[in-house]
């Protein structure tokens, strides 16, 4: 079963801000996927060899649990050293809206930072 991070008893591995949290219960309410979680990825690819994805997805064995803001942000074993210590955002402005990772892992990123190199 999927264990829910205690995060007196162990390292935080993503950090959300409020605006994030608040954009991803109004997504999922709106699609009627109140009983996911969001997950998010580091998969292959991008033009510095790593990228994110994020999608509303059930919990998992294996997966780590954070509970943020009432949501639940889902990271599956392969993943988490790679966003320890990341922080998701969702940025609305003149160049466009959506969803940013700050990751403190990433040697370099991109010129639009969707992909990165750890």
């Amino acid at each position: 079963m999927a264990e829910v991070a205690d995060m007196k008893d162990q390292d935080t591995i993503i950090e959300a801000t409020p605006a994030a949290t608040s954009k991803i219960r109004e997504l999922r309410d709106r699609e009627g996927l109140t009983d996911k979680g969001l997950r998010v990825r580091v998969v292959g690819g991008g033009c510095h060899g790593f990228s994110y994805a994020l999608g509303f997805d059930e919990r998992k064995d294996g997966d780590t649990i954070q509970q943020i803001d009432g949501v639940d942000f889902l990271v599956d074993k392969f993943s988490a050293p790679y966003l320890m210590g990341a922080h998701v955002d969702f940025v609305d402005g003149l160049n466009g809206a959506g969803f940013k990772i700050g990751n403190p892992n990433a040697k370099s990123t991109c010129g639009c930072g969707e992909s990165f190199t750890a």
